[in-house]
């Protein structure tokens, strides 16, 4: 089974923390928080955003930016942002990989950056924006994995009116 983690490197906003944990709720990616956070995490506004589905997430918490490098020794690392010299599409990315963004405010440390130039990745956009929105961005690069390894374990085909898709298309 194919495993996506989505890293947050101290986040400060709730309720892009609470959209972002909905998204790995519903697409089975794991939720990893590294501290400290903006915020408390029985915070109401974070709850809300994440809704009912909170027992659907894999979430595992780190004291510091150190305590998580040690923790995933190893493990293959895409670093999001402005920053980026790479389009995070380009990228090919391997089961098992963690998808990493920085706090809203400052994004990731550039020491962090230089240490993975070949795998720091930039989410394209206009020159006049200063940067995405978190969750966007989060929820972007999820879709893009996943649309890479063929959305494993996503159920692709809904209903309507009672009639599956593929019994519409034939």
């Amino acid at each position: 089974m194919a495993k996506l983690n989505i890293v947050l490197v101290e986040p400060e906003i709730p309720q892009n923390t609470g959209n972002i944990a909905r998204t790995c709720a519903a697409t089975g990616a794991s939720l990893h928080l590294v501290r400290p956070l903006g915020f408390y995490i029985d915070d109401k506004k974070l709850k809300r955003a994440g809704l009912d589905y909170w027992h659907l997430l894999d979430i595992t918490y780190y004291d510091d930016l150190n305590d998580f490098l040690e923790k995933t020794k190893g493990g293959r690392y895409f670093l999001f942002s402005t920053k980026g010299t790479h389009i995070h599409s380009d990228a090919e990315y391997p089961d098992n990989c963690y998808i990493i963004f920085g706090k809203e405010t400052k994004g990731l440390p550039e020491e962090l950056l230089m240490q993975y130039p070949e795998s720091t990745v930039r989410i394209p956009m206009i020159d006049e924006a200063r940067s995405l929105n978190l969750s966007n961005s989060v929820a972007i690069a999820t879709y893009e994995v996943l649309r890479q390894w063929n959305y494993p374990q996503l159920q692709s085909i809904g209903e309507l009116h009672n009639h599956k898709w593929s019994d519409v298309l034939k």
